[in-house]
Order: structure tokens, then sequence, then C-alpha cells
């Protein structure tokens, strides 16, 4: 693929996502910042690509986007790998997230899966553990949307179908998220 034709299917994208998610994205916004502020929680998890980019996530809220200010309470799931090898090995690769979310989510926490799918079991138990409890699940996904079933309330479908171009408008929807925090609680 020729760098204009890469670069115009992303615009393409981007657009879509603009006309699609804004009013979504701008209500997930206002329940994140409402959560932080009524002391609660965010944890990120993903696999892949989408585990990055959870990490990277948690990281922009405990110590900065783009403003000096006090940290932000936000945990990416991804990162402990005696833990994850561990739940893995003694009870399935599925509960590596539900597992945590047993352990840490507490009512009105905030879950944030990233599934380029919108299949992936592991994310999909981290939301069915986080509705036991009582959690508010963001989904980051793609076109086809989540898998039935899934305890998504709110879900963030980036319109394409292609793994890399929703991989990126996922990283900067999730910069876009950091920042409107950010704006709005310390602005």
């Amino acid at each position: 693929m020729r760098f204009e034709d890469a670069i115009r299917e992303r615009e393409a994208v981007l657009a879509k996502t603009r006309e699609k998610l804004a009013g979504t994205f701008e209500h997930v916004a206002d329940v994140v910042v409402e959560a932080i502020r009524s002391g609660r929680k965010i944890y990120f998890f993903g696999n892949g690509g989408s585990a990055a980019d959870a990490q990277h996530l948690a990281t922009e809220l405990i110590d900065r986007l783009i403003l000096n200010r006090a940290p932000l309470p936000a945990l990416a799931l991804t990162t402990n790998t005696s833990l994850l090898t561990s739940i893995s090995n003694d009870k399935e690769f599925a509960h590596v997230f539900s597992r945590q979310v047993e352990a840490y989510a507490r009512p009105g926490d905030v879950l944030v899966g990233i599934s380029t799918s919108g299949g992936s079991e592991n994310v999909l138990e981290a939301f069915r553990a986080g509705r036991a409890i009582g959690t508010v699940n963001v989904g980051f996904c793609g076109a086809k949307g989540w898998k039935a079933g899934a305890e998504v309330d709110h879900p963030l479908a980036v319109p394409s179908e292609d793994t890399q171009l929703i991989q990126e408008v996922h990283i900067g929807l999730g910069h876009l998220l950091c920042f409107a925090i950010e704006d709005r609680l310390f602005a």
C-alpha cells in the first residue's frame, strides 16, 4: 500500500469514528471523571497490542498526559507477569483479568477492556466479574462490536475491521479520554 493511500484510509476511519462515537465518547469521559471524583479507580486490560495500550493509558493517568497534576488512580491488569502466568497455569488464561477484578475492583470502579475483535474471552470474563461487583464497563472494540452477552455498558466500537487501524484509533481515543479527564478535573 502506498503512503498516500494508507493515510487516506486512516482519515476515512477517523472521520467515521468522529461521526459515530462523539456523543458516546463524551458520555464515557463524564462517567470516568465522576467515578474518579467519587474516589473510584480505573482498570485497563487487553491482549497483545491492547495490553500495551492498557499499560500506556494507565501510565498517562498516574503520571501525566499534558498537565502537571496529582496522580489519578489507574491500574493496568496486564503487567504482573508472575500473577498472569500463575492464573493461566493454575486456573486458565480466560481468568487472567477477572481474577484481578475480583481482587481489586469495588462498586463504581471503571473497567476499560480493549479488544479489537470484541470477543476476547479473558476480557469478557473480566466484564462479567465486574458486573457481579457493580463496576462500570467501558469496552473499546472494532466494527463487529462486542460478542453477544458481553457485559459492556459503554461500547466504543471503531468502524473498521482492520486490526491495525482499530488499534491505531484505540490509542488515539485512549489519549483523548486521558486528555478529557485531565481537562475536566484539573484545567
